[in-house]
């Protein structure tokens, strides 16, 4: 789908893009190219699209012939959407939130709404201002995807990416780099969207780890951990923790992996993380 594709649809149905959903549809063929390449899919492949908008990423990924369940929270849009790829066998459009519909599919089975991501790929152009809730719901995800490819802010991508003792680590670093590690990126210019974002763009492709770092139940542990530890990102991470463990514990754990009680979360690396909640779950 081309810009002038992309114009000639809006003007014809007399639709306004709306800032409060992101959208900022993504047109340039050969950034699209790029990431279902990233995404290295086949007709096997199941795949979750979030906000495919006019569909030109959609287009691609069915043309993969892999499956495409694409949900899309604007009604305006389903029309077109259903019009264009209805009646390919290989597609269906869910209108709904997507975070609502993610949220849900944690659902204990038999509920209906349960859902097992880990055979299917995410592979978006996301909605910015929901952009990292969703994937962080779907890192936490006891079955979550065994790969995600999605357009974000820069910043964003960053802040995925960081190393520790840098100004982008963080609690989104974390968070997502327990089950996940990067495997890919690169910046995508403002002038490949429609409109142009006022923010700078870029892909990013996260693995699923192949081996968990941790189980199910010191994977919360660790939730809580770096969530309480990131809380006040200028303090000291022991001083923070005291709040839900006891401080002789917590001097107990400190000692034993050489962590100073002055240490700041933003100095601590995933793996040093890892331990202390092990540790701290025993």
């Amino acid at each position: 789908m081309t810009l002038t594709e992309m114009r000639d649809i809006l003007k014809e149905r007399d639709l306004q893009l709306t800032k409060s959903l992101g959208q900022n549809f993504l047109h340039d063929g050969n950034q699209l190219r790029r990431i279902v390449a990233a995404a290295e899919l086949s007709a096997a492949d199941k795949v979750l699209e979030i906000g495919p908008g006019l569909g030109p990423l959609t287009e691609l990924l069915l043309a993969s012939g892999a499956h495409v369940l694409a949900i899309e929270k604007d009604g305006r849009l389903c029309p077109i959407l259903r019009e264009r790829f209805g009646k390919l066998p290989n597609f269906v459009l869910l209108h709904d939130d997507a975070l609502a519909v993610l949220e849900r599919s944690v659902a204990a089975p038999p509920d209906e709404n349960a859902r097992d991501w880990s055979a299917w790929k995410l592979v978006a152009n996301l909605p910015y201002s929901v952009a990292s809730p969703i994937l962080v719901e779907l890192a936490q995800h006891p079955h979550g995807p065994e790969r995600m490819v999605v357009t974000l802010q820069l910043e964003v991508v960053n802040r995925i990416a960081a190393a520790p003792d840098t100004d982008d680590y963080g609690l989104l670093t974390l968070l997502l780099g327990l089950n996940y590690e990067v495997s890919e990126r690169f910046k995508i210019p403002a002038s490949c969207f429609f409109p142009a974002p006022e923010v700078e763009s870029g892909c990013i492709t996260l693995r699923r780890r192949k081996q968990p770092l941790l189980n199910a139940a010191v994977g919360r542990v660790f939730v809580r951990v770096v969530k309480r530890a990131f809380s006040q990102r200028r303090k000291m991470m022991f001083k923070l923790l005291k709040a839900d463990w006891p401080e002789d514990r917590l001097h107990e754990v400190f000692l034993q992996l050489g962590i100073s009680p002055q240490e700041r979360a933003e100095k601590v690396s995933l793996e040093v993380f890892t331990k202390i909640c092990r540790l701290l779950a025993t």
